[in-house]
């Protein structure tokens, strides 16, 4: 009996080193609930705004209203990366893991590859003017990313993905309600996310 506890114990510790070396495990769920509570926030402060914004505003100064809306977007993208590099970083030395390896640089270069062509197509839409998709397609390429990133990080970020996705596609449908799809995709449901990853990956951890 104690013989096969230890074979089970030694293909456990086995497995775990697969994991390790073929998975980037780092990732902190708080991160996901800390990024979802920033897009709201955002969220909040970009549905304030446009309720001062009347017709005449908007025809003059659409340049400034788009100015406001990016600003916005980047100081919730800068929240939440701060935020969630400082708790992986946390979340590593916990585990005693590299924080940077090469699954982690994998990752990282599938991730950025949809991120990217994502970002260059959304200043594309705003340079021909088509503002109503913006907000699609951040949701789209963002959940493409995910689903991209996944094979190398914990298989739930793909579920994320795939919500974010479909999420975007209908709004893409619904042009007027394009700011609320965009804080449940990036508020809510990374909220539920680490919420999620956080009592299956780390609470007991």
């Amino acid at each position: 009996m104690t013989e096969e506890k230890e074979h089970l114990q030694a293909l456990n510790d086995i497995r775990s080193m697969m994991e390790r070396s073929s998975r980037f495990i780092s990732l902190s769920g708080l991160s996901g609930v800390f990024a979802g509570l920033f897009a709201l926030g955002g969220a909040y402060i970009g549905a304030k705004y446009i309720e001062h914004v009347d017709e005449i505003e908007w025809e003059y100064n659409r340049n400034g209203v788009i100015a406001f809306y990016i600003f916005d977007a980047l100081l919730v993208l800068f929240a939440s990366v701060a935020v969630g590099i400082l708790l992986t970083i946390r979340n590593s030395k916990k585990r005693g893991i590299k924080i940077w390896d090469n699954t982690a640089k994998r990752m990282l270069i599938n991730l950025m590859i949809p991120l990217l062509s994502g970002g260059l197509f959304c200043i594309a839409l705003l340079y021909h003017g088509v503002i109503g998709l913006v907000a699609p397609a951040t949701l789209i390429f963002y959940g493409l990313a995910l689903i991209n990133a996944s094979k190398y990080t914990f298989n739930d970020i793909r579920y994320l993905g795939i919500c974010e996705i479909i999420l975007g596609v209908i709004s893409s449908f619904f042009i007027g309600y394009g700011l609320l799809c965009w804080a449940i995709g990036f508020g809510v449901l990374h909220i539920v996310y680490g919420a999620v990853m956080y009592f299956k990956y780390e609470r007991n951890s």
